[in-house]
């Protein structure tokens, strides 16, 4: 196990090093100068040219990139232009109001829709199972904005059973994170519910399942010791790939509710066109997908033995 993980770590350094060119290179190159950006279209010549030297965009393109692969290195992703703060300094702060949102939605979310998922299998083409999938279709037709916008006003505004935006550390800010949260489970869940159904349901067709159900094995039991041990593989794969999404899935939810976590943080970024700022995000989310790919592989090994980590 722990060389088939450092084996793994080897072969992500290369991955890195092409995702920091091609980050580079977008937002280098393809996205124009910035000193334009930042001193606005009235500024001098010696302005700009003062300027491109103290970012040192007037060395060669190559050295250039040298020198942003060492601060990546040193854990330095420059300064933002909008708030003059080191980059790195900005993540740190805003992972933690980020972690409060995604993990406790994302944990709830799987949860429930693998319990609803199993009810719905177990239940299939009865009244509960149509009613579940209808209510899946329709979770997944609302947009998140939709779902924003109107639980704001008819939970948190009119019936005043939240608070509208803000956010606290601690158990103080419970309040504060539990319409985020239920919203993040309420355009989520309808999709996993789908998707763990269809599982469910090709793998409690097979023989093996038929076979122990003729024994006179319950339909209940069943789903609990053979259906959801062998359709871990394809669950896992689903709850993986979600993990790079718990900060990019947060954007809007920060940013409405008031959250200064790192979707916030990406989102106002934006809207100022702070490059260093986007750039480091982008780079992060994609750190994020090889590690999930990681935790994957490694998680396939412990679920079915006859994936080989060799």
């Amino acid at each position: 196990m722990t060389s088939f993980v450092l084996r793994r770590l080897l072969y992500t350094i290369p991955i890195l090093l092409g995702i920091s060119l091609i980050v580079f290179l977008l937002f280098h190159v393809a996205g124009g100068n910035p000193v334009y950006r930042m001193l606005g279209k009235n500024a001098s010549p010696e302005e700009i040219l003062r300027l491109t030297h103290q970012m040192g965009l007037d060395r060669p393109l190559w050295i250039q990139y040298l020198h942003y692969l060492g601060g990546l290195l040193r854990g330095d992703f420059g300064r933002s232009w909008e708030t003059k703060q080191r980059i790195g300094e900005m993540i740190a702060v805003g992972l933690w109001p980020s972690l409060c949102l995604a993990l406790p939605a994302f944990f709830l979310t799987t949860a429930l829709a693998l319990v609803v998922a199993m009810l719905s299998t177990l239940s299939k083409g009865r009244a509960a199972d149509r009613f579940l999938v209808i209510a899946s279709v329709l979770g997944m037709s609302l947009s998140i904005l939709a779902l924003i916008i109107g639980s704001q006003y008819l939970l948190a505004y009119r019936l005043n059973l939240f608070p509208i935006s803000g956010f606290e550390s601690g158990w103080q800010g419970l309040p504060y994170l539990a319409l985020p949260v239920l919203i993040w489970i309420a355009n989520q869940v309808g999709g996993d519910v789908r998707y763990y159904r269809s599982v469910f349901l090709e793998e409690i067709g097979r023989e093996y399942v038929v076979t122990a159900r003729a024994k006179g094995l319950s339909r209940a039991r069943a789903m609990r010791v053979h259906v959801l041990g062998n359709a871990m593989i394809p669950i896992t794969t689903r709850v993986v790939m979600e993990i790079p999404l718990l900060f990019t899935g947060s954007l809007l939810l920060e940013n409405f509710f008031g959250i200064p976590g790192l979707g916030n943080m990406s989102v106002n970024a934006l809207n100022a066109s702070d490059f260093p700022v986007i750039e480091a995000m982008t780079l992060f989310g994609s750190v994020l997908y090889i590690l999930a790919n990681l935790i994957g592989d490694v998680l396939y090994a412990v679920f079915d033995p006859r994936v080989k980590l060799a």
